[in-house]
């Protein structure tokens, strides 16, 4: 393996290495912190990467510039080789400051404030805020879990709410964060010939798409028919992949001429949605055939990761539930059965964690009412330590 994901890093900088996202909690002395909550990595990015970004860093002139043609092949090149895409041309692809800018940039153009717009839950958190904060109305369709465990989406309970609430904009994302469900194609033909029936446009966060697990390959909401093509937005950016939250931006690729328009006009309008130099050639950096090979040798670490946590799981947390998840690096624990058995809350729970420096995240925050979400991108032997102390000190002290 050429590549080092065993070395623990001292974390420059890092929201997940300084702060606590559990009110009131704190580590007790004697124990170091072990950052597994926000989503980010606690590996060192692909060599190609920084080699790029220092290349172009050499050069003393930082002006105003525009996206080369190398930036536009290597999106090109990496949806056809990763995601079989076929037709995507340059005129196809927006830029957005980030993944959650270019949603809301969406959401402007289908729907007016107030409106109701469907999402899965469990919900990721930035859905969450954004939506709310900005206006809109969040109907919630349940995943439900089928008898081997697995997310799936209810299309019925699905439909009801499209048509009880006059629902015509949906976000799903795709893979599932927090569940780490990948959709197959079949399932996204279901929801998306729904979806067709009663004119509901789609956002399709795919931020993802990259991480999947087990050999797992992506499929791209858009592929999936003609009316997905025309009706849906969808995001990515190299940032999940990386580890270049940091560097800020992202993509759209839009195929419908007037849904792209109007969402690039939107995301114009501030006038500060504005790729960063640095963040262009990060970009080509890692969309490169050296990234594809970092890429793969991470995807083997972070499934064996997932492999060993829910084994360890199932071994030595009675009443914990973990669903394996078949993409992303987050792992989303249900502790109901340990809560009930224990007579503890999940606010005790979570600060029990912190206490021996296993710095995890509220699960509620996630539409998970018992619910605790885990980051597993992080050297092995930190993953182990960490649920040791879980065993010792807090599952079964």
């Amino acid at each position: 393996m050429p590549y080092d994901f065993t070395t623990i890093l001292r974390r420059q900088d890092a929201v997940a290495a300084e702060e606590i996202p559990i009110p009131g909690a704190a580590v007790r002395e004697g124990f170091s912190r072990i950052p597994m909550w926000v989503a980010d990595m606690s590996f060192a990015t692909a060599p190609s990467i920084p080699e790029a970004i220092i290349r172009r860093a050499e050069h003393p002139t930082y002006g105003y510039f525009s996206p080369t043609d190398a930036y536009y092949n290597a999106i090109l090149t990496w949806q056809r080789e990763r995601n079989g895409v076929q037709g995507l041309e340059r005129e196809h692809i927006g830029y957005a400051n980030g993944v959650l800018g270019g949603v809301m940039a969406a959401m402007s153009v289908l729907c007016s404030q107030g409106d109701s717009v469907l999402l899965h839950s469990p919900t990721y958190i930035g859905f969450t805020q954004v939506l709310r904060g900005s206006g809109y109305h969040i109907v919630h369709s349940p995943l439900r879990r089928d008898g081997e465990g697995i997310w799936r989406m209810d299309l019925a309970d699905m439909e009801r709410r499209i048509a009880d609430n006059r629902i015509h904009t949906a976000i799903l994302c795709s893979p599932h964060n927090p569940a780490g469900r990948v959709w197959e194609r079949w399932e996204l033909e279901e929801v998306m010939a729904l979806f067709a029936r009663y004119e509901v446009r789609v956002i399709s966060d795919e931020i993802w798409s990259d991480l999947l697990l087990d050999g797992r390959r992506h499929t791209p909401t858009q592929s999936v028919s003609a009316y997905a093509r025309e009706h849906t937005a969808a995001f990515y950016a190299p940032s999940k992949t990386f580890n270049l939250a940091g560097l800020v931006g992202s993509y759209s690729i839009i195929y419908g001429a007037w849904l792209r328009e109007r969402t690039a006009r939107a995301a114009d309008l501030s006038h500060f949605n504005s790729m960063n130099v640095l963040s262009m050639h990060a970009l080509t950096g890692g969309y490169s055939p050296e990234g594809a090979a970092w890429l793969e040798e991470l995807l083997a670490v972070l499934s064996e990761n997932a492999r060993w946590a829910c084994a360890y799981i199932a071994e030595h947390f009675p009443g914990v539930e973990a669903v394996r998840p078949q993409g992303t690096y987050m792992l989303f624990l249900d502790c109901a059965g340990w809560l009930e058995r224990r007579g503890r809350t999940l606010d005790q729970l979570l600060r029990a964690g912190v206490e021996v420096g296993v710095i995890w995240q509220d699960g509620r925050d996630f539409e998970g009412p018992t619910h605790i979400r885990l980051n597993l991108a992080l050297p092995k032997s930190l993953l182990e330590e960490a649920f040791h102390r879980l065993d010792r000190y807090v599952f079964n002290a």
